[in-house]
């Protein structure tokens, strides 16, 4: 089980960037691929971004591609979530999360269900 500590969230205006970051408590971080999700009021939670374990592959929601960027630091046990150019409609609850890397792919790089280890969340919210 990999424990899941995200913080930098808060209040941002439309147009703004806002980073968040991830610590997780493990002894194999590079084990794992890692994931951000996001959960709006009143809304499923759904797939934002995902890094393989060695950070060589990315993969974006389409909402976010090319406004937000997902990286990771091996030696520091983080995932960082950096997001520019945020809408209202970014406005959410946003979670990180752990997938070992055996279970990770081309194919499964959104799927909620093989992130095995999620965060307690962080708040991001975006004022028009």
């Amino acid at each position: 089980q990999v424990q899941l500590v995200e913080s930098g969230g808060g209040l941002v205006q439309a147009g703004g960037s806002l980073s968040v970051s991830c610590a997780a408590s493990v002894r194999t971080f590079s084990s794992y691929a890692m994931g951000w999700f996001r959960q709006a009021p009143g809304k499923e939670r759904e797939f934002v971004a995902s890094i393989s374990w060695n950070g060589g592959t990315t993969y974006y929601a389409d909402s976010v591609k090319g406004r937000f960027t997902i990286s990771r630091d091996n030696a520091k046990n983080t995932v960082y979530l950096q997001m520019n150019s945020l809408k209202p409609e970014d406005t959410a609850v946003y979670y990180c999360a752990a997938a070992h890397r055996a279970y990770y792919s081309a194919h499964y790089y959104d799927t909620e269900s093989l992130f095995g280890s999620w965060g307690q969340g962080t708040q991001v919210t975006v004022s028009s």
